[in-house]
């Protein structure tokens, strides 16, 4: 692996893609070319930055993300979250 601020930069870097747009409308502009084929390279990027990390300290990801939703899910029930998030100014 290598050294550095590695998984950092690949999240600056996908993070960057959405800087400039309004978030109402990132979404949409997300789905369409030259943004989609960048946003797929940059999550490739993140992704397989985390499943070698997993690999070299032994971490099940499977298993950990699957124990993390439990332990959400039990802190959050839907019934108590439900709604409109406000929108930030």
């Amino acid at each position: 692996m290598r050294r550095g601020n590695q998984p950092v930069g690949e999240v600056g870097q996908l993070a960057e893609l959405f800087q400039g747009p309004p978030a109402d409308s990132t979404a949409a502009l997300a789905l369409r070319e030259p943004l989609r084929t960048r946003v797929g390279e940059e999550l490739s990027d993140v992704v397989l930055y985390l499943i070698r990390l997993a690999d070299v300290l032994g971490v099940n990801l499977a298993e950990a993300a699957s124990v993390k939703l439990s332990s959400a899910e039990g802190r959050f029930r839907p019934v108590e979250f439900q709604g409109t998030a406000p929108v930030k100014n």
